[in-house]
């Protein structure tokens, strides 16, 4: 491709046409994964993308969605938009990404075959009657969901790490250590042993101020190591007031979490200086309102052995120095939520200690409900303990791609444990084709039904691809009840969630309403603008 004098030539593309190689590179990327989906589900080799680091050897959907890319440029934006809604279910869920696609792929297909182009069918109320049809899915999916229990807490870990019992049962134990409310983290481990650890830390329901701080981008968070925290309720309105302090952390290179109210003009100046000249921070604003944040920023500056500064004492932020900071071995930063692991070198046991034998006394004598709820928080907060699972690997491709298949795990059992469990291998998605499709479809021309008959059509294809990917077909099957499916590792039928074959509800609603919103933008685009490519054959 060239360019002169700021001018790129484009590519249009229009209609059925442009739709046509939409659908086809969705059909590529379905066929690469779908065949990976389930226990008995197949490998796929990858080559490296630089031809001479090896071949990546894998049954992870997720590591082959990421590594298609299309010669032709509107097959790849297909594809491009599929994953990026498939790696959405991964982020809100922890896993799915197999599942997103299988469904999408699924939903245009069917539209298709249901004519939506038809001029007879109002093309604009059917794609809209998809999200009430998806809507009604969900609601079903709820009503059938059941808490996880502990029984039933291996069977999500060791399924969501693509049915790796040792993994599984790590996994497992951590949560079992840490209880429902704890925190699991991930880390490299120096060895090629995976193990995990429990260690102290709090969680502050507080993101990054500025999506400049974020450092690891695949899982969009900033994550610093050895790192100085400031505690202040008092806003940083020049980046003067706070001076004292960055020299040192700039001259020595050193790393910085700031928790206070800061200026956008604060927030945008760290935040450049973290692109361009990689400076290590991150500010988030205070937890919470009124005398709840200064008691929780109190608990914060205690855990991480900070001076509290605080703006209804009169504290000056100038007088702020190094020696007034924190420290905490490691941060993680998302969008909604601040993990700080505590520094065992810190000498607050006592102290800590001390306020919460205070806070339960206090909660003794608290007569409002809500005030109870508030000092348990606290309480949670400087006791709680942080799962830590340390990845191994022989290499480091073996690390990379365990690693990714615990940090899936991880989320999926979180996701389990916050919503409760379905009946896995995709039957609780079939299940709800056969008690509702002839009732929502029997108005063959009317939008909704059509809209109906395609979304209730689509979500049976997660069982039929585990069923086929076994060898097995879904057709032939005789009626079952609610919840009874087929086990394809043994063959046997019964009650899935019996049989420890489960799927967490939270990521079963994700992968289905991720589909229906990247299906909608792909069944309703008309024209497509590409940049104009030329292609040499040497």
């Amino acid at each position: 491709m060239t360019q002169q004098g700021g001018y790129s030539p484009k590519d249009l593309h229009f209609g059925k046409e442009a739709r046509g190689k939409l659908f086809s590179g969705i059909q590529k990327l379905f066929k690469a994964v779908s065949s990976t989906l389930g226990p008995l589900g197949e490998t796929v080799l990858i080559e490296s993308a630089d031809h001479t680091r090896g071949i990546t050897v894998t049954k992870d959907g997720v590591t082959v969605a990421k590594s298609i890319s299309l010669l032709d440029p509107v097959e790849n934006l297909a594809v491009r938009m599929v994953r990026e809604a498939a790696e959405k279910t991964a982020t809100r869920a922890g896993d799915g990404t197999t599942t997103a696609i299988v469904l999408a792929d699924a939903i245009i297909n069917l539209a298709h075959d249901w004519g939506i182009d038809d001029p007879k069918n109002n093309k604009t109320e059917i794609l809209r009657d998809l999200d009430t049809a998806a809507d009604f899915i969900v609601k079903e999916l709820e009503r059938k969901s059941v808490k996880l229990d502990q029984k039933k807490l291996l069977d999500v870990a060791t399924i969501s790490c693509n049915n790796d019992p040792q993994m599984g049962k790590i996994i497992a134990d951590t949560y079992k250590t840490v209880g429902k409310d704890g925190i699991v983290t991930i880390e490299k481990s120096d060895t090629s042993s995976t193990y995990a650890e429990t260690t102290n830390g709090i969680k502050v329901d507080r993101g990054y101020s500025s999506h400049l701080f974020i450092n690891d981008h695949k899982k969009d968070q900033c994550i610093l190591d050895d790192v100085h925290v400031l505690v202040c309720d008092a806003e940083i309105g020049n980046i003067l007031n706070i001076e004292a302090i960055l020299k040192p952390i700039i001259q020595e290179n050193k790393k910085l979490l700031i928790v206070a109210p800061c200026s956008v003009n604060v927030i945008n100046t760290m935040g450049a200086n973290v692109m361009k000249n990689n400076l290590k921070l991150c500010t988030i604003i205070p937890p919470n309102f009124g005398y709840k944040q200064q008691e929780l920023m109190s608990d914060i500056a205690l855990s991480v052995g900070a001076t509290y500064f605080s703006e209804s004492t009169g504290d000056d932020l100038s007088l702020i120095t190094f020696s007034d900071l924190g420290h905490a071995k490691k941060v993680i930063v998302s969008k909604s939520e601040t993990i700080i692991i505590k520094d065992d070198a810190i000498n607050n046991k006592e102290q800590i200690k001390d306020r919460v034998d205070q806070l339960r006394e206090q909660e003794k004598i608290t007569q409002k409900n809500v005030d109870k709820k508030f000092i348990r928080q606290r309480i949670a907060t400087l006791t709680g303990a942080i799962g830590v699972i340390h990845v191994g690997g022989t290499t480091d491709l073996e690390q990379k791609e365990l690693y990714d298949r615990v940090d899936d795990a991880v989320h999926a059992v979180k996701a389990a444990l916050d919503e409760g469990i379905l009946p896995g291998g995709g039957v609780a998605l079939a299940d709800i084709y056969d008690k509702h499709y002839s009732e929502k479809t029997q108005k063959k021309n009317n939008s909704k039904s059509i809209a109906f008959a395609i979304l209730l059509s689509a979500i049976q294809k997660p069982c039929k691809e585990i069923l086929s990917n076994a060898g097995l077909d879904f057709d032939v099957f005789p009626e079952q009840k609610s919840g009874s499916g087929t086990n394809v590792k043994t063959r046997e039928n019964g009650d899935m969630i019996e049989m420890g074959i489960i799927d967490p509800l939270k990521v079963t609603k994700e992968a289905l309403l991720n589909a229906v919103a990247v299906s909608k933008s792909i069944l309703s685009t008309n024209a497509i603008v590409t940049m104009a490519r030329t292609y040499e054959t040497k």
